[in-house]
């Protein structure tokens, strides 16, 4: 028997697990459907480009999405001690304010959450207003500098746009490098930074290759968890409280497994409805993106982490190509006049990515891509059958709300303006994956044609004050006893930013709620600033 049972150490799991076995008298399971993070690519940034569809990667795919050439679109997940932490792109964005002043929901506004932003956070920079030091979480400068990530940047200045120095200060729009988590060139997952410390701990047991097929209720509360590993069914305990944490396709699938979801669906499935709830599943949002590439006989791409003195470099001081994150450099900018913030985030690459990744590079080249922070449409996560090992069905929604499209659009306009620039005129001489001409309609075939997600999916378990949310401000799920939701699918929208950072600070919240710990919010709210400010 533990007292509490957390499924999933993706970034929230290993959060609440630190935190919460940081009691002495607590115990706590942590249940990890993949392995452990011994993976040598896990660790060396760059070797994150290895890891697709391997076994710490869910590999799943969205239903063919409509809008984009009926694609199926693939979505990775991390499914390892560190979960999506061990294979994204390090990338440590926190958001804007109006993020999460819009959610609307007691206790989840910027000032609430901007001190758990810096007690998670150690900052190379060193303590500011705006950063925080000795936190679990290392922030700290790329250690490669790409000569084709900094032409972004220049160029980006060429047209118009403000150069940001940091995009968790005063401002967020403008072209910058992007700060990581990374520790000494290496990558600092969630487990590496929460996880592995605490493991030490007598209270706190992990178990990896346990996946979690059901949550066990008496009633209408949560007791424990049916697990498999290896092939053998377990059922484990939890004095206090089950908590899910397998984020924005998980936990959803999760529920919907165990009785908790829409009625119709659940029954169409053979499922034994204990709760209809209708949102479960639904409100689905992320990050679209689209990108061009192009090629270059400039020698200077991350292509050059094939050459044997890359890899001496590494070895020797931790830095060069294989130190790279991939997407070094970037920004903010807002493409619709009158935005209260920016509505656009720019990702960039000195490689010539091809097939999504999937395919290795031959060429110097360059990859540069706009996403669409505010996505106006939504989809949901579906159960495919009642069998707890069939993946997911995600239905994406992609540009079903067409002004979507229309700022996409727009926001590939912009990339390809910068991308013309005098100082990104060497890496981009060559077009390689760029639209058929430049009318709305050649953009938007060349956008249904190349969008992806930024793997950045919120909202499946929205948290809210009102009758049809999943989780009520305690992030308890409503109608139930025992089982709360601490992840990404809490999220009602998604930030404008890559959503790690704002996923460990939900989870830091989260973990003092839990304890009945006192907010720091209530103390500390005074620092955040309380609106955005422009570059």
């Amino acid at each position: 028997m533990y007292d509490y049972v957390i499924v999933g150490a993706g970034s929230a799991g290993c959060v609440l697990a630190a935190r919460l076995s940081e009691d002495p008298d607590i115990n706590v399971l942590l249940l990890e459907a993949g392995p452990p993070d011994t993976n040598e690519n896990i660790h060396v940034p760059l070797g994150y480009l290895q890891l697709a569809r391997t076994e710490v990667d869910w590999d799943y795919c969205s239903a063919p999405e409509p809008q984009c050439d009926f694609r199926r679109i693939p979505l990775p997940r991390g499914k390892v001690l560190g979960g999506s932490s061990s294979i994204n792109a390090m990338v440590y964005i926190r958001g804007n304010p109006l993020d999460y002043d819009g959610w609307g929901v007691a206790g989840w506004s910027w000032g609430d959450l901007f001190p758990y932003f810096l007690k998670a956070e150690d900052n190379e920079r060193g303590a500011s207003r705006w950063h925080g030091v000795g936190g679990p979480l290392p922030v700290s400068e790329n250690r490669s500098r790409n000569r084709i990530a900094q032409a972004f940047v220049d160029a980006g200045q060429q047209a118009g746009l403000a150069r940001n120095e940091d995009f968790n200060g005063e401002a967020q729009d403008g072209v910058g490098i992007y700060q990581v988590t990374q520790r000494g060139g290496q990558r600092a997952s969630a487990a590496v930074a929460y996880l592995h410390p605490a493991m030490e701990r007598a209270n706190l047991t992990v178990k990896p290759y346990m996946h979690v097929q059901r949550v066990l209720f008496e009633g209408t509360r949560a007791v424990g968890v049916e697990a498999q590993q290896l092939g053998e069914t377990q059922q484990l305990r939890a004095a206090r409280e089950v908590i899910l944490c397998g984020g924005a396709y998980n936990s959803p699938q999760l529920l919907m497994l165990s009785g908790v979801g829409p009625a119709e669906h659940l029954q169409m499935r053979e499922i034994e409805v204990l709760l209809d709830r209708p949102s479960v599943g639904e409100n689905l949002s992320d990050h679209p993106g689209s990108y061009l590439v192009y090629t270059t006989d400039e020698p200077h791409s991350l292509l050059l982490a094939l050459e044997p003195p890359a890899l001496e470099e590494y070895e020797a001081t931790q830095t060069g190509p294989f130190a790279s994150n991939l997407a070094e450099s970037g920004g903010f900018a807002r493409v619709d006049a009158g935005a209260p913030a920016p509505d656009t985030q720019f990702h960039v690459a000195g490689l010539q990515i091809v097939d999504e990744g999937m395919t290795d590079p031959v060429e110097h080249g360059v990859w540069a891509s706009p996403c669409l922070l505010t996505p106006r449409s939504r989809g949901s996560v579906q159960l495919a059958s009642n069998d707890p090992s069939a993946k997911p069905i995600v239905h994406n929604g992609l540009y079903s709300e067409p002004e979507d499209m229309r700022r996409m659009i727009d926001g590939l306009r912009l990339t390809l303006e910068i991308c013309g620039q005098p100082a990104m005129k060497l890496y981009c001489a060559e077009p390689f994956t760029t639209p058929e001409g430049d009318s709305d309609e050649a953009l938007r075939a060349h956008v249904a044609r190349t969008t992806y997600l930024v793997y950045h999916p919120v909202g499946t378990c929205r948290m809210g004050e009102d009758a049809d949310a999943v989780v009520d401000e305690q992030l308890r799920v409503n109608g139930l006893e025992g089982l709360r939701v601490v992840d990404a699918s809490v999220m009602p929208t998604v930030p404008r930013g890559n959503t790690n950072a704002p996923t460990i600070a939900v989870a830091e919240r989260a973990a003092d709620l839990i304890r009945g710990a006192k907010p720091l919010s209530a103390e500390r709210a005074d620092e955040a600033p309380s609106e955005p400010v422009a570059a």
